[in-house]
């Protein structure tokens, strides 16, 4: 009787584990921590690069991850929105919570990136409040302007930020992906807009 409680009790740690911390289904989540200095996170291959190591620490496997961040065009290069380079949908968080559906329901009303399922890599909650770096408008184009300081290679210049917590005291605060400009792009001035230079990865493949 003993051998068997000690089993329920094994296998039921183990469930409520897979409840709380779902990695080969997630394919959604903030940063946990920042990718370089401010707003310099080596260009989008450096972001990029940062989704894979975190996303892959946290136990996912085989999928390709990509930051959610926008560019503008520059050097003959064209501008590249972020909602193009995140695939095609359903995501969802670190616990398995859907976030969206498709491409639309991301960028509409209907998402559920709020303050109850934005969640870092590991299935813990983002600290609020925080704003997260996308250089976008809440269309997921790139936004106009200064806005991804130097294309995220920069700790000059001015950013975008979203609300991860769709809250705050502005007209496009409850916007996940395009509240208001940054203070600038170091991470001193980020930090005096509530960032600390975090942002969205999307599992594209």
């Amino acid at each position: 009787m003993l051998l068997l409680k000690a089993g329920l009790a094994a296998s039921l740690v183990a469930l409520v584990g897979c409840s709380r911390h779902q990695p080969q289904a997630m394919s959604f989540f903030v940063t946990s921590v920042p990718a370089g200095n401010g707003g310099n996170l080596g260009g989008l291959a450096g972001a990029d690069a940062h989704c894979q190591r975190l996303a892959e620490a946290a136990g996912s496997r085989n999928r390709q991850w990509r930051a959610y961040l926008s560019a503008a065009a520059e050097g003959g290069q064209p501008a590249v929105n972020a909602r193009d380079r995140i695939g095609n949908g359903p995501w969802f968080n670190a616990r398995g919570v859907r976030i969206a559906n498709n491409l639309e329901d991301l960028h509409s009303d209907h998402n559920q990136n709020n303050r109850p399922n934005a969640m870092q890599e590991h299935g813990n909650r983002v600290f609020f409040p925080h704003d997260i770096l996308t250089g976008s408008e809440a269309d997921g184009t790139v936004a106009s302007g200064d806005a991804t300081c130097g294309n995220w290679t920069s700790i000059n210049g001015r950013a975008v930020f979203g609300h991860s917590d769709k809250a705050g005291n502005i007209g496009t605060a409850n916007s996940w992906n395009s509240a208001h400009l940054s203070n600038g792009c170091s991470l001193a001035k980020l930090q005096e807009t509530g960032s600390d230079g975090l942002f969205y990865c999307f599992a594209s493949k």
